[in-house]
């Protein structure tokens, strides 16, 4: 083969633009990439557009969420309820076999007029002062034998705080299924639950959302619910005061009234020892104690009767105050986060549906 036949060939495939192959090759290549592109593009997850609940929703909302707090009120309640009934057994039983045998035995009273001898002396024989310090007496021994080692085991302020923990609880079960029920997500209903007030206290910045409140562990770390339990347990008439109810101490002081009269005659069978020799004195101290011993038991029974009566219709008394009493009762708290939840939201006409108890698993609507 000769040079001027070969060169031509040569320089034909030398030419930049047949680098990649024939051009059916070339545009087979950009056919293939356009369509990895447009694969690309249609493959990628469209976002959907933003959820738009509507104004009657939310009404229907705040209706179950009032609804909600009232049912969580009411399980609230109960707790207190059978808890204090618990309490009140507890201070009858103590009552009963500790405090009662104690005050109606022979012994006592004569250790307590002893004291009320030595009250006399101490305040010249004023009796107002001597029957004073004479209820203080009773009121320590009292609290000693029953109200403190009850309140070691249950107490109204404890019982207080566990009622509104248990309000808080039920009313987060209760409202988890809201969401799903209508259709709102989980971001607009928590920003609307951050809407809704549940402590608002007088000083400023004491004050707590209802979502903070549900979302705050612990609890008690939770500034504003701090500052609620402590004013409700510091307050002058609150659960905690319970050990100098009045009642309480007006029983004392009648009761104290009534000894230092009875017992102002108890004198007598020193005053008559003193008659007597050495030896007769003490033989006849002795005999003295004999028959008081006896003719005490014929009258214990019935002091312990009435002592009993007054004591029993005082903490009935005081366990209607606790249970009512809004500010300073053991549903103090709950009352407060009911209604500042419940009063945000009077703005819903319609009646609020009465939830049933709350089984142990919510069935989703």
């Amino acid at each position: 083969m000769s040079a001027a036949q070969v060169s031509p060939r040569i320089r034909a495939e030398q030419v930049p633009g047949r680098l990649f192959g024939t051009p059916g090759t070339l545009l087979s290549m950009l056919i293939v990439i356009l369509a990895l592109t447009l694969g690309g593009c249609a493959s990628k997850p469209e976002e959907p557009p933003p959820v738009v609940v509507s104004q009657a929703t939310w009404r229907q909302v705040d209706r179950d969420i009032a609804a909600a707090s009232l049912a969580a009120t009411s399980q609230a309640r109960r707790y207190a309820q059978d808890s204090m009934d618990r309490w009140m057994d507890l201070i009858y039983q103590r009552t009963d076999s500790e405090f009662l045998p104690w005050f109606s035995s022979f012994w006592t009273r004569k250790w307590l007029s002893i004291k009320v001898g030595w009250y006399r002396l101490s305040s010249d024989g004023e009796r107002e002062q001597t029957v004073n310090r004479l209820a203080a007496y009773l009121q320590e021994e009292y609290d000693e034998q029953v109200l403190q080692p009850v309140a070691r085991e249950i107490d109204p302020d404890d019982i207080m705080e566990q009622a509104t923990r248990t309000y808080i609880q039920q009313l987060d079960e209760r409202l988890q299924v809201i969401p799903q029920r209508f259709g709102v997500p989980g971001d607009q209903f928590a920003q609307h639950l951050q809407k809704i007030p549940a402590i608002e206290l007088a000083p400023p910045g004491q004050r707590a959302s209802l979502y903070q409140v549900l979302k705050a562990d612990p609890l008690e770390k939770l500034p504003a619910y701090a500052s609620l339990m402590g004013q409700i347990r510091n307050a002058p008439n609150g659960a905690g005061a319970w050990t100098t109810d009045d009642g309480l101490s007006r029983i004392t002081r009648d009761t104290s009234e009534q000894l230092e009269s009875e017992l102002a005659t108890s004198g007598a069978a020193s005053v008559a020892t003193s008659f007597m020799g050495r030896v007769a004195g003490p033989i006849l101290s002795l005999g003295f104690t004999g028959v008081s011993a006896m003719l005490h038991e014929e009258g214990r029974a019935d002091r312990e009767a009435t002592l009993r009566k007054s004591l029993n219709q005082a903490f009935d008394e005081e366990w209607l105050e606790l249970m009512r009493n809004p500010d300073v009762g053991v549903m103090a708290g709950v009352i407060h986060l009911s209604g500042q939840v419940e009063g945000s939201l009077t703005q819903t006409k319609t009646q609020p549906i009465q939830f049933q108890p709350l089984p142990q698993v919510i069935p989703a609507q």
